[in-house]
């Protein structure tokens, strides 16, 4: 057994190209980790938290990474901040999988 939830949840995560396959990594009072796994051409919708904080940790591929009016494109490992408020998502511009963990706290 391991301390790790990351492989078991994203493994079987096998997105089709414009798709995002999610699991959730860890559910609690007072935070959420969920992992986005995005297909080549797929998108997380630019959205955002009034009450919380997301901090993506870019983990697989090189997604590009929309906050606010910027965007840029990152090379796992990588993490990015988006405070209360900002307006935030991501894309995967290229021809491999993305994997992005988001974590949000606290829960709204």
């Amino acid at each position: 057994m391991t301390l790790d939830r990351y492989a078991d949840a994203v493994d079987d995560l096998s997105p089709d190209d414009g798709e995002v396959e999610t699991a959730e990594l860890v559910v609690t009072d007072d935070v959420l980790v969920k992992a986005f796994a995005l297909g080549p051409g797929a998108t997380v919708e630019p959205h955002e938290h009034g009450d919380a904080t997301n901090v993506f940790h870019i983990l697989e591929g090189e997604p590009t990474v929309i906050r606010g009016d910027e965007e840029e494109s990152l090379a796992a490992p990588a993490v990015v901040v988006n405070e209360r408020g900002t307006v935030h998502g991501a894309r995967n511009d290229t021809d491999e999988r993305a994997v992005i963990t988001a974590s949000l706290c606290p829960l709204p």
